[in-house]
């Protein structure tokens, strides 16, 4: 039997979902049961439209259900998702605390249902070869992107820019990059991080995050990522001398001169109706929303001054020049913003991971 599938959230991000609930559904792989927005959207031919979930999961009793909502009301569209016995692919981030994250694979176990979480990068072969070919290796992970978001990226959405509605460089666009990096230091079970956090805009959270996190093991993952940069970095996860472009799926291995494409990505929904194992179950991004949580409960962003800012040479807002080397830099080196002595800078904040729960820190003096 067809499985059909609905969709929540059709506007804004989840119009990428129908291009591929329109493409699986000419082949024949399933029907699109139904579409649910709290907006009007534009109407697919044929298929309901509902503005309010529980009237959709009631009219249409869908199979499986797409989530692309704001990530601080997955967690409820879930639940009620689950208890009309719907399997969920759930949009990243999954949830916004690890109790939300713990509420909600308790569901899923006991309504025997399916949680795919939208981390599309974790089906890349260039992903499964990178961990085949460094499994067992305590070097360090670390991960770079810098993009630009203009500021209207900002005025998206009412939620769009606000630390209360789990936005941010790292928990929202760059959440790929947290991803890969964990997946690669498979199994690290992080004890401490050190955070800094800055935004060049008037917003409420950072649009430049850099971390480090270190493991029981002493292992550790850099990150740097900023979108107020004025040339692009499109997002790169190093372990030892192996280096992947997670959004292109570009791999370079110890003793290559240059990166080759590796094809081939297994389709999350696909992956989800074929009753094959997931590819991203949502107990496998429990560290994820470990770190993010933290990430958003952690102290306002520092503003990086106007003086060190320019207008993107295309306008729209502010950049900081050097980004994208220093994102790099400090992958490379392990060394965060305030330990390379830049003036703008501010020191970390400390994060200690303990048994499920976070302590925060007084930030450092630099």
């Amino acid at each position: 039997m067809t499985p059909r599938v609905a969709l929540i959230g059709a506007g804004g991000h989840g119009i990428s979902h129908r291009r591929t609930l329109r493409d699986l559904a000419g082949r024949g792989v399933l029907e699109i049961a139904a579409l649910c927005d709290r907006n009007p959207v534009d109407p697919e031919p044929g298929v309901p439209f509902f503005g309010d979930h529980r009237e959709m999961l009631a009219a249409a009793r869908p199979d499986a259900v797409i989530v692309c909502t704001p990530p601080h009301t997955h967690l409820p569209i879930a639940l009620d998702c689950l208890a009309a016995g719907a399997d969920l692919l759930l949009e990243k981030p999954p949830v916004t605390t690890l109790a939300e994250h713990d509420t909600l694979a308790a569901a899923v176990r006991e309504r025997g249902r399916r949680c795919q979480v939208g981390f599309q990068a974790l089906g890349s072969a260039a992903l499964a070869r990178l961990r085949a070919a460094t499994a067992g290796e305590a070097e360090p992970v670390s991960a770079a992107g810098a993009w630009w978001r203009p500021d209207s990226y900002y005025r998206r959405s009412p939620w769009a820019g606000r630390q209360t509605a789990f936005d941010g460089a790292l928990v929202n666009p760059f959440a790929h990059a947290l991803m890969q990096a964990l997946a690669v230091a498979d199994g690290f079970p992080p004890v401490r991080m050190e955070l800094e956090r800055y935004r060049t805009r008037p917003i409420e959270t950072d649009d430049c995050t850099f971390l480090r996190l270190t493991g029981a093991d002493r292992r550790r993952i850099t990150i740097a990522v900023t979108l107020a940069s004025p040339v692009f970095v499109a997002g790169e996860i190093r372990i030892g001398d192996a280096v992947l472009e997670y959004p292109t799926d570009r791999l370079r291995m110890p003793g290559e001169s240059s990166p080759r494409e590796v094809p081939g990505r297994v389709g999350l929904l696909e992956n989800l109706l074929s009753g094959a194992p997931l590819v991203a179950p949502l107990d496998r991004t429990r560290t994820f929303t470990a770190v993010a949580e933290a990430i958003a409960a952690s102290a306002p962003p520092v503003a990086i001054p106007a003086v060190f800012l320019r207008p993107h040479p295309d306008g729209g807002g502010l950049v900081l020049p050097g980004a994208d080397a220093l994102v790099r830099q400090v992958a490379a080196t392990g060394l965060l913003p305030s330990e390379h002595d830049l003036p703008w800078a501010a020191g970390p904040q400390q994060v200690i991971f303990e048994r499920g729960a976070t302590t925060h820190a007084q930030t450092e003096p630099r």
